[in-house]
């Protein structure tokens, strides 16, 4: 499998992740202080790697490859799916866009109207812990999975995820603030795309399908995804009436 493909997936996967937890992180050290918001982001992150360090080579090790393709497609498909329904519901109209401002502004108010133990502040480590970690575990799910075919994939696929984390964490530092510009509904419905195309390769390889062109029919299923996701959304919103989907 194209290692730099395998990257670039892991690569927007993570860093829509790395985006929504770094609004949390930033509203633990401006409405509490910066200790707990980087100890807590930093456990996390730790936890994190841990998990694929320490289950990334025990799978590819101990399982079988012939039923690995076929769990790689299914946990995939699952995935990208998933994503990709949200993505389909956002651009339709059903459901709102993502919101860092309002996100970041809700948790701040939160956070603020938290007591803080002398010499400690529990609320602020735990809730930067559970940012990290929450947002994060979805990412070590793709990242090992993708790396249960081979060492080779899961070095690609923790590459791309752990330079996402560090290029969102240096604009954080850098800025302070919830990285708004990001285009985080856009990166969501590329990486549903992708994940639920990667999904179906594997999972059909695992059945005996011997796809035309091998690796390189993964282009056509992702074209042919992207234009089957865009007629559905443009259904949708020919379908309803405009007060329903400006109220949407």
């Amino acid at each position: 499998m194209n290692g730099w493909l395998l990257a670039s997936t892991t690569f927007l996967a993570s860093a829509v992740e790395a985006v929504e937890a770094l609004t949390i992180v930033l509203a633990v050290g401006l409405a509490r202080s910066w200790r707990p918001a980087l100890s807590g982001a930093g456990w996390g992150l730790l936890t994190l790697l841990a998990l694929v360090v320490i289950l990334g080579p025990a799978i590819v090790k101990f399982v079988p490859f012939a039923a690995l393709k076929i769990a790689i497609g299914i946990f995939l498909l699952l995935f990208g799916l998933a994503w990709l329904r949200k993505a389909i519901l956002r651009y339709s109209g059903r459901k709102a866009l993502h919101d860092e401002s309002a996100i970041f502004t809700r948790e701040v108010n939160a956070l603020r109207g938290v007591p803080a133990a002398a010499g400690s502040d529990r609320a602020g480590f735990l809730t930067a812990y559970n940012a990290v970690l929450l947002e994060g575990l979805e990412v070590a799910v793709i990242v090992l999975t993708f790396g249960a075919s081979s060492a080779a994939a899961l070095r690609w696929s923790g590459a791309g995820a752990l330079l996402a984390v560090a290029v969102v964490a240096a604009a954080g530092v850098a800025l302070r603030a919830p990285l708004r510009r990001v285009p985080e509904n856009l990166l969501k419905f590329i990486v549903g795309i992708m994940l639920t195309s990667f999904g179906t390769f594997w999972a059909g390889e695992g059945l005996g399908i011997a796809w035309f062109g091998g690796e390189w029919s993964l282009p056509a299923m992702i074209a042919a995804y992207l234009s089957l996701s865009a007629a559905t959304i443009a259904a949708d919103r020919r379908g309803r009436p405009a007060a329903n989907r400006s109220a949407a």
